[in-house]
């Protein structure tokens, strides 16, 4: 008995500004790529069931494009699996904030996808002897949670949420995708499930023996840097889905070749050195990228850059590097100012971006605005200003 557990596809996800020559946003048609072939995968796999742990779209309005693509996928799936149940709930991403509005998920319910968009639900397969109890986000967060503990005679009790795992997440959560309901690991432990297939954390891991976050298939959080720099902290490379062995126990990793790859070069220390310095350091770190820097997303920090140097780098060769990269950030990091505060004890002038973000945390919001998107999108603007600016 082996399942399939797939989340965070995002599809229609967008981010930069290269199009397709169909004019289809290039990330969009990325994240579109992955989620094709995750597919191909899954079908070739040919498990007993398919679990999509949430968050297929990335907006609770997708366009129509993302909808007919994902709409297009699961009929592939259904016609080459016809036997295997393919189970979907809904996660924060594709969840309306009113349940007037209603969820486009419905609409995988004609081609036999069993959809769960609002509250839990207990699916039962007699003939896999497989149960699922599967719980969107909307069931998260209700104020009464449902119970999650196995149920009936099927041998197989698998779990499906789409949430965070309290106490897992890492502290820098700029990476992070907001909006997440918290779960505590015990309420994950009790009553021994076969198998907990996790939706929400984009970076594949093992929480404990048989719960797993299966990742995202792409890189579609705000932060790509951080999910790399967690993903190289667990050994892994790139991202997949998990093709799940009930009985035994065993989950194999099921990677999923991206159309490009996404760098975060080292960075470089700027303290001493002059702009022509600087700009051989630059043209030496992107000429060492495996496979060359065209069409890839690319990241260079330079710390300890003061502004008159950053204003005389060979900006015309900057501007060649991101015509050539889909995206090269080349992020200048300006030496930290001491001073001297109160009677004499050193402190630290605070950055533009750190006194934005301190603004923002104390100013009063709707109260239907999550605080923590506000000021993470409030102080992106100022860091992106500051970078515009000190490259001329």
């Amino acid at each position: 008995m082996k399942i399939a557990h797939l989340a965070d596809p995002h599809l229609g996800f967008r981010q930069y500004h290269r199009q397709t020559s169909s004019g289809l946003n290039q990330r969009e048609a990325d994240v579109a790529n992955a989620f094709r072939r995750a597919v191909d995968g899954v079908i070739a796999a040919r498990p007993d069931a398919v679990l999509v742990a949430g968050d297929l779209f990335h907006s609770v309005r997708p366009t129509n494009p993302a909808i007919l693509f994902a709409f297009h996928q699961f009929h592939r799936l259904r016609e080459a699996l016809p036997a295997a149940p393919i189970v979907l709930i809904a996660g924060n991403h594709d969840t309306p904030r009113s349940v007037e509005t209603g969820s486009i998920l419905g609409l995988f319910d004609s081609i036999g996808v069993d959809v769960v968009a609002d509250e839990a639900r207990r699916l039962s397969y007699p003939a896999l002897g497989l149960s699922v109890l599967a719980v969107p986000h909307n069931a998260l967060v209700a104020p009464e949670r449902p119970a999650m503990e196995p149920a009936g005679s099927e041998p197989h009790q698998v779990l499906m949420l789409h949430g965070e795992v309290e106490g897992l997440f890492p502290a820098d959560r700029s990476s992070v995708e907001y909006g997440g309901a918290l779960v505590s690991p015990e309420a994950l432990a009790r009553g021994g499930w076969s198998y907990v297939a996790l939706g929400h954390y984009h970076v594949q891991r093992e929480v404990a023996p048989r719960v797993w976050y299966a990742g995202s298939l792409e890189y579609v959080s705000p932060n790509p840097w951080g999910e790399l720099h967690e993903e190289a902290q667990l050994g892994l490379e790139g991202k997949g889905w998990l093709l799940v062995d009930l009985p035994a126990g065993r989950v194999q990793r099921q990677p999923v070749v991206l159309a490009r790859r996404v760098h975060d070069l080292p960075a470089l220390d700027g303290q001493g050195r002059t702009a022509a310095e600087l700009d051989q350091l630059i043209a030496a770190a992107v000429a060492a990228l495996p496979g060359g820097h065209q069409d890839q997303v690319v990241r260079q920090v330079i710390r300890n850059v003061p502004r008159h140097i950053g204003r005389e780098l060979n900006h015309t060769a900057i501007r060649a590097l991101k015509a050539e990269a889909l995206h090269y950030q080349l992020d200048l990091r300006r030496p930290e100012v001491h001073r001297e505060v109160g009677v004499g004890a050193p402190g630290r002038r605070r950055t533009l971006p750190e006194l934005v973000e301190d603004y923002l945390t104390r100013r009063l919001l709707p109260g239907d605005l999550d605080r923590e998107s506000f000021v993470r999108r409030g102080t992106e603007l100022v860091q992106a200003a500051e970078r515009e600016w000190a490259e001329g």
